[in-house]
C-alpha cells in the first residue's frame, strides 16, 4: 500500500482511527488500488454503498423537497435557439443525453419550451453541459431561502481539531422535480427535446432549494459536528475520540436518504482542509495556494465581462484582503451599465495591486470567545475600514477578519465624525456573530478622540438615538488612537487617488439628552417606518431600493436617484420623507 507509506498517518489502533497530517492526494489511476474502496477507511465499508458509482445511476426518490418552479402570472415560455457545436462537443452531448436517459433522469419531451444547451470546459479540460435556463429564471418566483454566510461556518470550526470532507455526487440530481412542474425543464437539442426529472443546474431557485433540504435533513447535527453549504459537508471535531461517531452519524443519514459521495473527492480525519476555497486547520484560515496561483497568473481584463469573472473570483478572498473594497473601487465602476469602457493607468493599478495584496495574504486565526477582541476601525470621505484581532499563545495580536465598505447614497455625505460612528456600527454589524453579548469588553481603537464620548453626541438626532439603541447591545470601550500609530486601519479606508472630506464642527448635547429623548422619539420613527411601507404610492420606490437597484434600467435609476432607503426609512435629497394625512 504506497499510499500509507507516502502519507505516514498517526494510527491509534484502540480508537480505530488513522489521522494524517495534512490533506492526502488521491493517487493517480495508474497507481490506485484495483479495490475502488482503498482509499475508504474500513471503519466505514459498512457505508460503501454511499461510495459506489452504479448506486448513483438510478432516478432519486420524490421527497417532500421536490423543487416547485413557479411561474409569475401571465408568464410564456418560448422555444429558445439550438447552438452550433463542433464534432467535440456534437459527440459529448448525444454521450450525455444517452446516459442520462438510462439512468431516467431525463425523458423526451413535447413542451412548448425549449431552452438552448452549450458546452463549458471545467478545470480539467473536460466539457460540463450547461442549459441556458435565462428566459426560464426571468419568470419564475424567487426562492428567497437563505445560504450560510461564509464567515459563520467557519466560526463554528474555533476550536475543531480533525476534519472529515464529504462531496455529494452530482448534488442537484438528488432532488426531484416536482410532478407536472417537469415540463418548464425542456431543452432542446439537434437530437431532439428533452425534459428533466431531477433538478437540474441553472435554475435560479436550485440552491435555496438544495441548501434546504441539505439543512433539513442535517438539522440535528449542523454547527454541531457539521457545517454544509450545498452539496459540500465538512465534519468537524474537538476530541479525536468522538471523530469516528461524527462521521458515521453523516454516512448513516446519507445511506438512509439515498445520497451518494464522490470518493476521490472526500477525505477524511485530517487536521488540515480545503473547504469552499479556504484552507482550515487548528491554527486558523488561509488561502488555497491553488486560487493565489490564479489570480497571479489572471491575464488583464480586456472586456466587461472579463472584468466581472476577475471581481468575481477575488471577491471571494475579500476577507483575507486589507482595503478591498478601495483598491476594487475602480474595476466596479467599470462594469457599472452607464460607464464606458477606459482601461487606464487607475485601472491597471487595481488589477496589479488586487494581485499583488493576494500573495501577502495572512493566516486568520479561530477566533476565541473567552479572549478580548480588538477592533480597529477608520472612515475616510469615501470608505470605512476595520480589523478585528485577538491575542494568540503568543501574546501577540492576530488578525480574525478584515473588512472594506466604501460610502453610498446619504452615507457619503454623512460628516467626519458621523463616517467614524458608522464605521464601529458596520463592524459590529458584519461581526456581531463574534462581538455581541461578550464577556469582556470589546477594545474599539480610533483616531478621532471626541468618539470616546459618544454618549454625549454630537448634533443629537434621531439617527444617533437608533445607532445608541443597537450599540447598547455590545460590550466595549472606545479609545484614542491616532491614525499614524494606528497605521492598519487607516490604510484600509484611505488611497493617494482619493481625497477626504474636511471635518464639520458640531454642537455637543449632554448623555442625559440623548437617553431620555431616544426612546420617545423611536416611538415616532417606528410609526412613521410603518406607514411608509402601507402607502401604496410609495411602494415602486421602496421595492427599487431594497432589492436590486444597480440592474434596474438606466431610466429608472435615474427617476429614482435623489430617494435612498436607510433605517428603513425613505429619505429624499438628504431629509426623511414625511407622510402627510388628513384630519
Amino acid at each position: 500500500m504506497t499510499w500509507l507509506t507516502a502519507e505516514a498517518p498517526l494510527i491509534d489502533w484502540q480508537q480505530g482511527l488513522v489521522t494524517f497530517p495534512e490533506q492526502v492526494q488521491i493517487a493517480s489511476k495508474e497507481e490506485a488500488d484495483l479495490d475502488p474502496l482503498a482509499d475508504l477507511p474500513p471503519q466505514y465499508h459498512e457505508f460503501a454503498r454511499v461510495f459506489g458509482k452504479e448506486e448513483f445511476k438510478v432516478l432519486p426518490p420524490h421527497r417532500e423537497y421536490n423543487i416547485a418552479i413557479d411561474l409569475i402570472p401571465d408568464a410564456k415560455l418560448t422555444p429558445g435557439p439550438i447552438y452550433g457545436m463542433t464534432d467535440a462537443e456534437s459527440k459529448a452531448l448525444k454521450q450525455h443525453i444517452d446516459e442520462e436517459l438510462a439512468t431516467g433522469k431525463i425523458c423526451p419531451s413535447t413542451s412548448l419550451a425549449g431552452a438552448p444547451v452549450m458546452f463549458v470546459k471545467k478545470a480539467d479540460g473536460s466539457l460540463r453541459l450547461v442549459v441556458d435556463y435565462r428566459k426560464l429564471n426571468d419568470v419564475t418566483h424567487k426562492n428567497v431561502y437563505p445560504l450560510p454566510r461564509q464567515d459563520d461556518l467557519m466560526a463554528k470550526l474555533q476550536n475543531a481539531k480533525l476534519f472529515a470532507k464529504l462531496d455529494l455526487q452530482w448534488g442537484y440530481n438528488n432532488v426531484r422535480i416536482k410532478e407536472g412542474n417537469e415540463w418548464k425543464t425542456a431543452f432542446r437539442t439537434k437530437y431532439g427535446l428533452f425534459k428533466y426529472l431531477v433538478m437540474p443546474f441553472g435554475l435560479s431557485n436550485a440552491p435555496a432549494a438544495f441548501q434546504h433540504f441539505m439543512n433539513d435533513l442535517f438539522r440535528d447535527l449542523i454547527d454541531v459536528t457539521v457545517v454544509i453549504y450545498l452539496d459540500n459537508i465538512l465534519i468537524f471535531s474537538e476530541k479525536p475520540e468522538d471523530h469516528l461517531a461524527h462521521i458515521r452519524e453523516v454516512l448513516s443519514q446519507l445511506m438512509k436518504n439515498q445520497l451518494f459521495c464522490k470518493l476521490s473527492k472526500c477525505h477524511f480525519h485530517v487536521t488540515t482542509v480545503d473547504y469552499l476555497g479556504i484552507v482550515i486547520s487548528p491554527a486558523g484560515f488561509s488561502m488555497d495556494q491553488k486560487k493565489i496561483k490564479a489570480v497571479m497568473s489572471w491575464p488583464q481584463p480586456k472586456t466587461v465581462k472579463q472584468v466581472q469573472a476577475f471581481l468575481g473570483f477575488v471577491n471571494y478572498l475579500r476577507c483575507f484582503i486589507p482595503n478591498f473594497s478601495l483598491v476594487a473601487l475602480p474595476l466596479h465602476n467599470l462594469t457599472k451599465k452607464e460607464s464606458p469602457w477606459s482601461w487606464g493607468s487607475l485601472e491597471e493599478a487595481a488589477f496589479q495591486e488586487l494581485k499583488l495584496l493576494v500573495t501577502q495574504l495572512p493566516v486568520l486565526i479561530h477566533s476565541n470567545p473567552k479572549l478580548p477582541y480588538y477592533l480597529e476601525t477608520d472612515a475616510s470621505g469615501v470608505a470605512m475600514g476595520a480589523i478585528l484581532s485577538q491575542q494568540g499563545a503568543d501574546n501577540q495580536l492576530h488578525l480574525v477578519a478584515y473588512m472594506s465598505k466604501s460610502f453610498s447614497g446619504t452615507k457619503a455625505n454623512y460628516d467626519t465624525h458621523n463616517k467614524e460612528l458608522l464605521a464601529i456600527i458596520k463592524a459590529l454589524e458584519e461581526w456581531r456573530i463574534f462581538l455581541e453579548a461578550t464577556d469582556r469588553p470589546i477594545q474599539v481603537f480610533m483616531d478621532h478622540w471626541n468618539l470616546e464620548y459618544w454618549m454625549q453626541a454630537q448634533t443629537f438626532n434621531q439617527r444617533h438615538a437608533q445607532w445608541r439603541i443597537f450599540l447598547s447591545n455590545f460590550n466595549f470601550e472606545i479609545h484614542y488612537c491616532p491614525g499614524k500609530q494606528s497605521g492598519k486601519p487607516d490604510t484600509l479606508s484611505r488611497r493617494l487617488d482619493y481625497v477626504d472630506l474636511p471635518a464639520e464642527p458640531e454642537v455637543m448635547l449632554l448623555s442625559e439628552v440623548f437617553a431620555n429623548t431616544s426612546e420617545a422619539e423611536l416611538e415616532i420613527v417606528t410609526d412613521i417606518q410603518a406607514k411608509l411601507r402601507e402607502d401604496p404610492s410609495l411602494k415602486p420606490i421602496i421595492k427599487f431600493l431594497t432589492e436590486d437597484a444597480d440592474n434596474a434600467p438606466l431610466l429608472i435609476r435615474k427617476a429614482y436617484r435623489d430617494y435612498n432607503w436607510e433605517e428603513d426609512l425613505l429619505w429624499y435629497q438628504g431629509s426623511w420623507w414625511f407622510l402627510t394625512t388628513n384630519p
